[in-house]
């Protein structure tokens, strides 16, 4: 079972002025891979908050999925937070994601969106909407285990061999 934190960045959400769809969305996608939701909260879009949230969830779960604050609003700052907290990016999960998004929308290039590993952890930032969250969640979600057991350590091969076929 892989554990998962999902956060829900909104300044509006966090003082109860919008429902929260997202997080909701993301946590039925999630069930998909043996995901259990062991933690879920919604906190506005401050820097400090953030970073701070995220650094007390490392190490004690196995993904933290974001959800908001990757656009370019002055108030959009989950990308920069989650940069002070990852050591290693995985730049190739946020453009699969934006590649993606861009066959549906033009607007997808707007987003400031990464993924990256501190410890044990994984963290993805998702878009705030709960379609977007969806659709990027969706994109990445055959990977997450695999990935998930790599950064734990698993030495099992990464490599699919490839059958040779015999010239008739």
């Amino acid at each position: 079972m892989i554990t998962v934190a999902i956060l829900t960045l909104s300044d509006k959400g966090s003082r109860g002025e919008r429902e929260d769809t997202s997080g909701p969305a993301i946590e039925k996608l999630i069930k998909k891979i043996d995901g259990k939701v062991v933690s879920y909260e919604i906190l506005p879009d401050e820097k400090a908050l953030i970073k701070k949230k995220l650094l007390s969830l490392c190490n004690k779960v196995d993904l933290i999925l974001t959800t908001g604050g990757t656009g370019v609003s002055p108030r959009d700052v989950t990308p920069e937070a989650t940069l002070e907290v990852i050591t290693k990016e995985l730049p190739g999960m946020a453009e699969a994601m934006r590649y993606q998004s861009l066959k549906k929308t033009p607007r997808a290039m707007v987003s400031r969106a990464v993924a990256g590993i501190r410890g044990e952890t994984l963290i993805v930032n998702l878009p705030g909407s709960p379609r977007g969250a969806k659709e990027n969640l969706s994109v990445i979600l055959p990977a997450l285990p695999h990935t998930i057991e790599k950064m734990k350590g698993s030495t099992e091969e990464c490599a699919v061999p490839l059958k040779i076929r015999k010239k008739k």
